[in-house]
């Protein structure tokens, strides 16, 4: 299935801004931020067309997921 990954901030260094890949049906957000090596503390918030999500949700066909790191600041 096609979805749309985006990157964020610092997560898109040696990366990418937005990209496109195939994965297979019931693939989760976990699989994704796996296989881009994002560590978990590098995690801050994920949306999933455009709602808040986490690592355990399923993905379906046409999602576009977002990925930003935490905000740090005061």
């Amino acid at each position: 299935m096609k979805i749309v990954v985006k990157l964020f901030a610092t997560l898109r260094q040696g990366r990418f801004k937005v990209q496109s890949g195939i994965y297979p049906e019931a693939a989760k957000v976990q699989d994704i931020v796996e296989g881009l090596a994002i560590s978990p503390t590098d995690l801050g918030i994920i949306f999933v067309n455009g709602k808040s999500a986490d690592l355990n949700r399923v993905l379906h066909e046409g999602d576009t997921i977002s990925i930003f790191p935490p905000v740090g600041g005061g």
